[in-house]
């Protein structure tokens, strides 16, 4: 099957486009106005803010269905914070301090750039998500379905956010279809060192004893070797991942076509360039982004 697609755009497209938006979306998760903002709607500690500000889309949801959605936590982190969170502060609450929160935060970033940037990657952003096919896709259904908040970075944000999402589940898709559970993904982007162990680890809860059976199991498989690299099998399997996400994440940006993507490149590219220099997503992250 050719790479190339409807509109001129190719499967690397996708993954360029990530790369593009990705940082804005994650701010959410690392800016101080974003995590004071949540807190401040009486969320206690981070990961109850983590947790209820991503999963607020889908409104007062429990623990079983955000472990599924979000795939690759540890269950306690995630019981920890869920259903306890929405005793704090209601779905639609957390999301008005998730959107008021990561517009703040993208205020100075933003005031330097032309006044039609955002606008003009808005209306952009908004053709891509038109009609968007969520089938099987939970979170980038929940965010698809919001009406967009009044505030113009809010609302950029949150076009940013739905097709973040959108790739993120196909990426969630092609994982289970790749037979690995959320660990087991984890322990192999280690072992294609993507992401460092710690970083990872940590940010996702999992114990050292969990790790290791994660490892054991995909050493039985032929996947990963005692040394903690990939085998042949295990890059050739996480090669697959990362082509099926690209492939089912093109059709918003095929949408567009070649010219409008490089168009919204072209206008959101010093958004992500103030970001990096803000220094706002650490270099190391457990979403693999590069620092480049």
């Amino acid at each position: 099957m050719s790479d190339a697609v409807a509109g001129g755009v190719e499967h690397t497209t996708s993954r360029r486009m990530w790369r593009l938006i990705e940082p804005i979306h994650a701010l959410t998760y690392f800016a101080p106005e974003s995590i004071d903002a949540l807190k401040a709607t009486g969320l206690r500690g981070y990961w109850m803010s983590y947790f209820a500000g991503r999963a607020s889309p889908m409104g007062a949801v429990g623990a079983p269905i955000v472990e599924s959605t979000f795939y690759n936590f540890a269950p306690w982190l995630v019981r920890r914070a869920l259903p306890d969170a929405w005793s704090f502060a209601t779905p639609s609450a957390v999301l008005d301090a998730r959107w008021a929160g990561v517009a703040n935060a993208l205020a100075p970033l933003a005031a330097d750039l032309p006044a039609t940037t955002i606008g003009g990657a808005t209306a952009l952003l908004h053709d891509a998500v038109e009609d968007l096919n969520c089938d099987g896709r939970t979170l980038a259904a929940a965010n698809a379905s919001l009406e967009l908040p009044d505030d113009e970075l809010a609302a950029f944000w949150q076009l940013v956010t739905t097709l973040r999402e959108h790739r993120g589940d196909g990426h969630v898709a092609a994982l289970v279809c790749a037979g690995l559970s959320g660990l087991e993904a984890h322990v192999t982007l280690v072992g294609a060192g993507v992401v460092f162990r710690p970083v990872l680890q940590d940010a996702r809860g999992f114990t050292d004893e969990e790790w290791q059976r994660a490892h054991d199991a995909l050493e039985a498989r032929g996947l990963i070797r005692a040394a903690i690299s990939l085998a042949d099998g295990g890059r050739e399997l996480r090669r697959e991942v990362e082509l099926t996400t690209d492939r089912v994440a093109l059709a918003p940006w095929a949408r567009l076509g070649a010219a409008r993507c490089e168009a919204l490149c072209e206008l959101v590219a010093p958004l992500g360039a103030a970001i990096a220099h803000l220094g706002a997503i650490p270099a190391l992250n457990p979403m693999g982004l590069p620092s480049d």
